[in-house]
């Protein structure tokens, strides 16, 4: 078994008891395979998946780490793709048992225009779905969005919610709209003939902010606050508290949905489910220095720095400069009113509907996920230690 994974009864039973010397028959397909959950995901199921054939790695820009996979029992393929385009999603897809989609276009500082936004989130994901039905793949697991739900534009607290926790999701932002429209197409599908006339089995997974190894955002603030001679300032409230899930128990649950689908699509077809672990509730600035000061950063302030009122004031001014300005230059500044009303608004999560349903347990607990994210940010060029 790859990387010797410790199996719970409901694997076993999943596996039909079957020894280790059983051939592995199972062909997965991770669009946005080469992105920071992607990668996650790719590496876990190399590891925790003993009943794979081919991993299929389908991204716009495939990375240079592939090819060390590609040394290993499991056939590891890579497929440079656009998620836009159907005819390549079709051929990438063809043969596949399993589509973990991951593809998307995660864009809240308006850097992509709204049209593109739409185009790969909506309708990449509905050529992931015609694909499936093109060429008879069955399951269908799809990376959501906690901002599929909120915070919504009015800032309205998601306090400790689950996935049947009213609340009024209002949207404006372009990023948001896509991935609640994207996931609608999903559970939509559920139960549409492919071909052969079997049922297609979806399941959409909404992450709360993901940190750990890779992070991009997590990376940004790290060197803006080298920059600033290992200060940054606060511009959050303390008492605003975000729900946070470390990646590998992302990419973990994801693999637990792609296992247990097949046996349990009558309760998990169509479902939606919130990634959670043992992270603490803290403000994002707060959480993010549980990293960034063992490696040299401290964060200035017992309370923002700026007023609320100004802060609005220049995120207003900020969105304003960049409407001016795209035709000439792209200005993408990390505050505009979305990133304020995100980063102001309690969004927490508090659920056990995927341990219910597919017994999902976080696979890292929070000091470990604490120590690799660490680690990992000391390990970059320019360490402030």
């Amino acid at each position: 078994v790859n990387g010797g994974p410790v199996c719970a009864p409901w694997d076993l039973l999943q596996l039909g008891m079957a020894d280790s010397a059983q051939v592995p028959t199972l062909v997965y397909l991770v669009t946005g395979g080469c992105g920071f959950l992607g990668e996650h995901i790719v590496r876990m199921l190399l590891e925790r998946e003993p009943r794979l054939r081919e991993l299929r790695v389908f991204d716009l820009h495939l990375s240079s780490w592939l090819e060390e996979l590609k040394a290993g029992p499991v056939q590891v393929t890579a497929i440079q793709g656009d998620v836009t385009q159907a005819h390549e999603v079709a051929a990438a897809m063809s043969g596949s048992h399993v589509v973990i989609h991951t593809a998307g276009l995660v864009d809240v500082f308006g850097k992509a225009s709204p049209k593109t936004i739409h185009k790969v989130n909506v309708q990449g994901t509905q050529n992931v779905i015609d694909a499936c039905v093109q060429t008879g793949t069955q399951y269908l697991v799809y990376t959501s969005s906690m901002e599929v739900v909120g915070p919504n534009i009015k800032g309205h607290p998601f306090y400790r919610g689950n996935e049947d926790t009213p609340y009024e999701a209002v949207h404006s932002h372009p990023y948001p709209c896509s991935k609640a429209l994207a996931e609608q197409l999903v559970l939509e599908a559920n139960g549409r003939k492919v071909n052969g006339g079997l049922p297609l089995v979806t399941c959409a997974l909404r992450p709360t902010g993901i940190y750990g190894e890779g992070h991009q955002v997590m990376r940004d603030f790290y060197y803006q606050g080298l920059r600033f001679g290992g200060r940054l300032f606060r511009a959050v409230p303390a008492s605003v508290e975000h729900g946070r899930v470390y990646v590998g128990n992302v990419a973990w649950m994801h693999i637990l949905v792609a296992r247990e689908l097949e046996q349990r699509a009558a309760l998990m077809g169509g479902q939606v489910y919130f990634c959670y672990d043992k992270s603490p509730y803290k403000s994002y600035e707060d959480f993010n220095m549980e990293f960034l000061s063992p490696c040299g950063l401290r964060l200035i302030g017992a309370h923002p720095l700026l007023p609320y009122w100004l802060l609005v004031l220049l995120a207003t001014l900020n969105a304003l400069l960049q409407w001016l300005l795209r035709p000439l230059v792209l200005y993408t500044p990390l505050l505009n009113p979305y990133t304020l009303a995100m980063a102001n608004t309690t969004f927490t999560v508090s659920t056990n509907k995927a341990q219910r349903h597919f017994g999902y347990k976080p696979l890292f607990s929070w000091e470990e996920s604490r120590t690799r994210t660490i680690q990992w940010v000391q390990a970059m060029e320019g360490s402030a230690r």
